[in-house]
């Protein structure tokens, strides 16, 4: 039975899918889809606001990733728990609400957001992909008339189109991670150091702008194995790299090199400051006490060389060359120091 002709949707709705289809499938890169899902809610529905929210999983809290409208800018650092407010309602639930009456509406008064919006009606949905809700879309104070079943329903397929758009691109995403980082440490592999290093030293000689590099290598670590396995050595590896993690600034990069060999990658870093860094790194490391299976207690040392670009040297290999050369001079010198030159 063919639909009545007022059942049926209107052409422009229906190019409103098959741009947004296109548009989705034209990238993974998961801030572009965001954007795109909150620019097709502008134009099918009018309201004073636009927000996505998506769910950080471990914290099970709600972060604003993107929104249009007035107040924008005040939810940046804004978080709203499961269950808590509109969103964490809708998450918890996994259901849409539609509240065209905010002001006695109880979940309305508890939205993390009130601070900076008067509510006066939402509709907030789902996004539902194969593995949960990934997020919420809201749309605030729409506008007279706006909440239409046809509305709701349209809104619905851009949800579930948005849903599986943003759940492919963080499958994407945890692929690409997985391909850059080291099994045993979790820091990045040798291979994205070689990547990133590329890029930094492009930047470097273009801008100008200093590049150092810390090169790590264990101290007697073959005795771990020997004394207390593989097992509590690989743990022990993984531990060192987290804690080569903690103790470096935000600027830098981590990776490891191989084996019992670490890299510490430092932009925009002169040799001094490098020096200094690298000092300060090794000593705290020296100084952490290890807790390991069984009560087991160990602490590492480290042989540390120290290179900066263009100073020392201007190309990838040369540059780790210099700082593995000067690491291996520590290495037969005594140890457990960091050498610069």
């Amino acid at each position: 039975m063919k639909p009545a002709p007022e059942d049926r949707i209107p052409l422009d709705d229906l190019l409103v899918f098959h741009r947004l289809a296109r548009s989705l499938t034209s990238s993974f890169d998961l801030d572009t889809i965001l954007r795109t899902i909150l620019d097709h809610m502008e134009r099918f529905i009018e309201a004073e606001m636009w927000t996505l929210l998506m769910l950080d999983e471990e914290r099970q809290e709600l972060y604003y990733a993107i929104a249009a409208g007035s107040e924008e800018n005040s939810l940046r650092d804004l978080r709203v728990k499961v269950g808590e407010g509109v969103a964490g309602w809708v998450v918890e639930h996994g259901e849409t609400l539609i509240v065209p009456e905010a002001e006695n509406d109880p979940r309305v008064q508890k939205e993390g957001a009130s601070e900076v919006r008067r509510l006066r009606s939402v509709i907030a949905m789902p996004l539902r992909g194969r593995k949960g809700v990934q997020g919420v879309i809201e749309i605030l104070n729409p506008r007279s008339g706006q909440m239409t079943d046809y509305t709701i329903a349209f809104l619905h397929i851009l949800a579930d189109h948005a849903a599986i758009a943003i759940e492919n691109a963080r499958d994407v995403a945890r692929i690409q991670q997985l391909t850059i980082t080291d099994d045993t440490s979790g820091l990045y592999n040798v291979r994205h150091l070689y990547d990133i290093l590329n890029r930094e030293l492009e930047l470097c000689h273009g801008a100008g702008q200093p590049l150092s590099l810390a090169f790590l290598d264990l101290d007697r670590f073959k005795l771990v194995n020997d004394l207390h396995g593989h097992l509590v050595g690989s743990e022990l590896l993984a531990r060192t790299g987290q804690r080569l993690r903690e103790l470096s600034r935000k600027q830098d990069l981590c990776f490891r090199y191989g084996g019992d060999e670490f890299v510490i990658l430092m932009p925009d870093t002169t040799a001094d400051e490098a020096l200094t860094h690298a000092g300060h790194l090794h000593s705290e490391l020296l100084a952490t006490r290890f807790h390991l299976k069984e009560g087991l207690q160990l602490t590492v040392s480290a042989s540390v060389g120290v290179a900066t670009a263009p100073k020392d040297a201007a190309t990838i290999h040369a540059i780790i060359g210099m700082a593995d050369d000067r690491m291996y001079k520590v290495k037969t010198s005594g140890r457990g120091k960091v050498c610069s030159m």
